[in-house]
């Protein structure tokens, strides 16, 4: 890729070259959301870690190895974004900072909507990566995590527990699966690079790991060490 040769040059030669930029578009995951709690008038509150996101750890590790490749992070994204919204706010949220690459992550809220809602995601995700290509910026899309597969008893508050009902649904019915298949399709069919984070989860899950506890909210948010793998895999891909 060539943001890989950019941060490359930038670190043998600081002053010679721009500091390369990234953009990561996306929803909750993107934005660094993780436990969420019942708030004031029993509504549902989250906390927000910047530092743990996978896209902060995926810049220190540049940084350990590159450290004169000072990079610029650009964090598009929103908690309960879908792939149309991010269409809609790409000139705003992504194209204004004339990026070197985008990272997109989408899937989570997309797939809520149930088949009805395909269409329209792989839609998005088509004129998401049209756009981009035709201003030749790289792009890269990351598959997200999985969702629970069963309620968990730590869970507190009728609305958190509703969600995770929702959630669990669209992952045990296939319906899930079926929207990263279409994306991952669509990517291949487009010459979009992949990284395959979703794979990861469900061979774990195949190993019998207990993915709803790599959950901190135990519904769809990663756990911070969790966020680590996502960084490291586009580390390896980007680097290596």
């Amino acid at each position: 890729m060539f943001i890989r040769e950019k941060i490359m040059q930038k670190n043998r030669n600081c002053h010679q070259y721009p500091s390369p930029t990234i953009v990561f578009l996306g929803d909750s995951i993107t934005h660094g959301c993780f436990e969420l709690y019942e708030g004031k008038d029993k509504n549902i509150e989250v906390n927000f870690d910047f530092e743990a996101v996978y896209h902060s750890q995926f810049r220190k590790m540049i940084n350990n190895f590159f450290p004169y490749a000072s990079l610029n992070i650009i964090n598009s994204g929103i908690s309960g974004d879908t792939a149309q919204n991010g269409w809609l706010r790409l000139e705003r949220d992504v194209l204004k900072f004339n990026p070197d690459l985008v990272v997109i992550c989408y899937g989570l809220n997309d797939s809520n909507r149930g088949k009805e809602g395909l269409d329209e995601y792989i839609g998005s995700l088509f004129n998401i990566f049209s756009v981009l290509k035709k201003n030749k910026i790289e792009v890269i899309f990351m598959t997200p995590n999985m969702k629970n597969t069963y309620i968990s008893p730590m869970l507190i508050g009728d609305k958190i527990i509703e969600m995770a009902k929702f959630n669990m649904e669209s992952q045990m019915s296939g319906i899930f699966d079926l929207y990263i298949e279409n994306a991952k399709g669509l990517c291949e069919k487009e010459n979009i690079v992949i990284c395959d984070g979703y794979d990861k989860w469900k061979k774990l899950y195949g190993m019998g790991v207990d993915t709803t506890r790599l959950l901190s909210n135990l519904i769809n948010h990663p756990t911070r060490e969790m966020h680590k793998l996502f960084a490291w895999l586009l580390f390896e891909m980007i680097m290596l």
